[in-house]
């Protein structure tokens, strides 16, 4: 698995890759909330997303809940086919704001 911080847009850009299992979502946890602490916009861009488990939803919940403590924009894009499906299944793509690209994502917060 990993996590590139890029910024685009006075947004910030967390792009994951691999699978965000119980191994690696430790990391992917605190790669979040560290960007939501300085960063008022965090996007997650999970196109190259191979497999995600419960502990990588968990890390999403709670970097999502995070976001909407403070009044930050946080969002979904580029998710995968394997990602969407664990999402689909725990109904929290009716809870993410979920996107087509990192543009949409931005174009919505705009």
């Amino acid at each position: 698995m990993s996590l590139e911080i890029t910024e685009k847009d006075g947004a910030t850009i967390v792009a994951l890759a691999g699978d965000v299992d119980l191994q690696t979502s430790p990391a992917v946890r605190q790669g979040l909330l560290e960007c939501l602490e300085t960063h008022d916009q965090v996007v997650v861009d999970m196109s190259q997303v191979n497999y995600i488990d419960s502990s990588g939803v968990a890390s999403l919940v709670e970097a999502f809940q995070v976001s909407r403590k403070k009044g930050s924009f946080f969002a979904l894009a580029h998710v995968s086919t394997a990602a969407m499906r664990v999402l689909s299944l725990a109904r929290l793509d009716k809870v993410f704001s979920i996107h087509e690209s990192t543009e949409d994502a931005l174009a919505a917060n705009g």
